[in-house]
């Protein structure tokens, strides 16, 4: 009986051991911060990781300015298309 918990927590410890190193093997393949032993992570200092950031904080802020503009642009043409005829044509005229 003794020798069969000895054997339960080899294999507790085993399995531990195990689902730790595929746990940091699938984030680092993965490009997450790696876990150190006391549960914190660690992270990685890539600049390329930084580059690739500022690049995407650079195009949301640009697309982000573009769908402003667009929904302006819809806001005009729903109001030209709900309202009556007569008035579209009398802003247009004054607009001549």
């Amino acid at each position: 009986m003794n020798d069969e918990v000895m054997v339960f927590i080899l294999a507790l410890v085993a399995i531990s051991t195990i689902g730790w190193v595929v746990n940091n093997w699938i984030r680092a393949k993965h490009g997450y911060a790696l876990e150190n032993e006391w549960s914190g992570t660690t992270p990685k200092n890539d600049p390329e990781a930084e580059r690739k950031i500022g690049l995407l904080a650079s195009e949301n802020e640009r697309l982000t300015g573009q769908i402003s503009r667009l929904e302006e642009r819809i806001a005009v043409l729903e109001r030209i298309a709900t309202d009556p005829a007569e008035r579209t044509a009398r802003e247009i005229d004054a607009l001549r």
